[in-house]
């Protein structure tokens, strides 16, 4: 387990995986072999690497994830964006800093689908306030890889970041950042979400795609509502 945990008094959840065989084949193995083990074109055995880093991390592992996050290698960098995802919300301080400010966009990408991860991994963990801080400011990134990861991250981390998201699509003037926007909003099931997306839909001094993304983000909040209701 990590021994440098800002948020050392969250338990982690447990989260079911599929048997991994062998699995025990990866203890002995040193954090060198697991990062090789990353790589591998073979993507069980960089899920078994990446549940093994996560399981043995320690106040180097973090900080070696992150420096993969510039790596040409996309199997590589994802499986690094998996794994901090993986060690869970011990990972957001250390992942805002890049995404806010490293001049690599790659990077910044990766911190945004890094944060995401965590988020999907632990969603009964309260996600840190700074974190979703973060990922507001990076809504305003020039480059759309990083606000459309960012907006998705929000997404995904649901009803806490919802405020974030409709504040920044009630002032942006530019068209992706708002379309981006009002698709991670139709995956919040959350009164405001309808309440916004009607509204947008029937705006008839907004832009035509913006009302026709707003009236199919409705659609979608629909059926997330439909499979969210008791049966």
């Amino acid at each position: 387990m990590c021994t440098t945990r800002p948020i050392a008094t969250l338990a982690k959840p447990t989260i079911a995986r599929k048997p991994l065989g062998n699995r025990l084949s990866l203890k002995n193995m040193t954090q060198e072999s697991l990062f090789e083990q990353l790589k591998h074109p073979n993507p069980h055995l960089r899920d078994r690497a990446m549940w093994e880093l996560a399981e043995t991390c320690d106040a180097t592992t973090i900080p070696r994830l992150i420096s993969v996050l510039d790596e040409e290698d996309t199997t590589y960098r994802r499986a690094a964006v998996k794994t901090l995802g993986a060690i869970g919300v011990d990972t957001v301080p250390s992942l805002v800093d890049p995404l806010l400010n490293s001049d690599n966009v790659t990077v910044r990408g990766s911190c945004a689908k890094a944060l995401a991860q965590v988020a999907v991994n632990y969603p009964d963990v309260p996600f840190p306030l700074a974190g979703i801080e973060a990922l507001k400011t990076a809504l305003h990134d020039l480059n759309p890889v990083v606000h459309i990861a960012s907006a998705m991250a929000l997404g995904t981390i649901g009803v806490p970041a919802l405020e974030s998201l409709l504040e920044v699509l009630a002032v942006t003037d530019n068209l992706g950042l708002a379309v981006s926007i009002i698709n991670a909003v139709s995956s919040i099931n959350d009164p405001r979400s309808r309440e916004v997306l009607t509204k947008l839909s029937n705006d008839e001094s907004a832009d035509t795609y913006i009302r026709e993304t707003a009236t199919s983000a409705l659609s979608r909040l629909d059926l997330l509502k439909f499979k969210s209701s008791p049966t």
